[in-house]
């Protein structure tokens, strides 16, 4: 039996579209609802209150839209509201989480570094993490204060995003480290510079989340193999938002403005 209903996807903007792009690729049979909340971004700079109340109301929403599913395709909301929504929301939700665990069994070196939003960064959740998987590697921990705003605006290759990245990346290039995590959905989608900045490989999350929403699906006999339509919402502007969804995603995006109820 197919169902048809969709799953929801959501960020505090663009970065959840790698997410998607990773479900979509293998899924590409499922329906999927994205909600990019531009009107609050960045999620990196709110407290835990704020984003249990905004990310709530986007769960509602997804709620009345008949989702099967949830996909929180941030880190930072992760860390600090999915236990909170489990609570108040009767729909399975699947978290993202820096991929502490595959860097760690990775490196050679037994030096990694990640790089995340200042929320991210400071939080227990990640901590938690590290302690679970990578207590025997040494971790540079770098909270990226602003770099999600500049992928937010599309803004991938200006001197802004370069200065910003040597920044970042210096005090894990100068450790010895063999593997970089992003630890932000934003971020792959400056993989590329990254790469060229440090030569070291880095990883995120986007297939793991993929590979746990379809295991989550099967089992709960939920799977759709007759859909494929993708249905984009913004909190903010929709002509701007789907001017950056279709640069990055190298196809046409048109979305439609999203008013939450928080």
């Amino acid at each position: 039996m197919n169902d048809t209903r969709p799953i929801g996807v959501f960020d505090s903007g663009i970065g959840g579209l790698s997410v998607l792009k990773e479900l979509v690729s293998l899924m590409p049979k499922e329906n999927y609802i994205f909600v990019a909340d531009q009107l609050n971004v960045p999620y990196g700079e709110k407290t835990k209150k704020e984003l249990q109340k905004i990310t709530l109301a986007i769960c509602n929403f997804f709620v009345s839209q008949n989702t099967k599913l949830i996909v929180i395709a941030c880190n930072t909301a992760t860390c600090y509201a999915l236990d909170y929504l489990r609570s108040k929301i009767n729909i399975p939700i699947v978290g993202t989480v820096p991929a502490i665990k595959p860097a760690a069994q990775k490196s050679k070196s037994g030096v990694m570094g990640v790089l995340s939003t200042p929320a991210t960064s400071k939080s227990l959740y990640l901590k938690n993490l590290i302690k679970l998987h990578a207590s025997n590697i040494k971790v540079v921990n770098i909270g990226c204060f602003n770099l999600e705003n500049t992928v937010e605006k599309g803004d991938l290759n200006s001197p802004k995003v370069k200065k910003l990245l040597n920044k970042y990346i210096r005090p894990i290039k100068k450790s010895g480290a063999d593997v970089i995590v992003l630890g932000c959905t934003h971020y792959p989608f400056l993989k590329n510079q990254i790469q060229n900045i440090t030569g070291i490989s880095t990883i995120d999350s986007g297939k793991a989340i993929a590979e746990h929403t379809k295991k989550t699906l099967q089992r709960m006999s939920a799977s759709n193999k007759s859909g494929g339509e993708i249905h984009f919402y913004t909190t903010g502007k929709a002509r701007f938002f789907s001017k950056v969804a279709s640069l990055l995603l190298k196809k046409t995006i048109s979305a439609q403005k999203l008013i939450l109820k928080i």
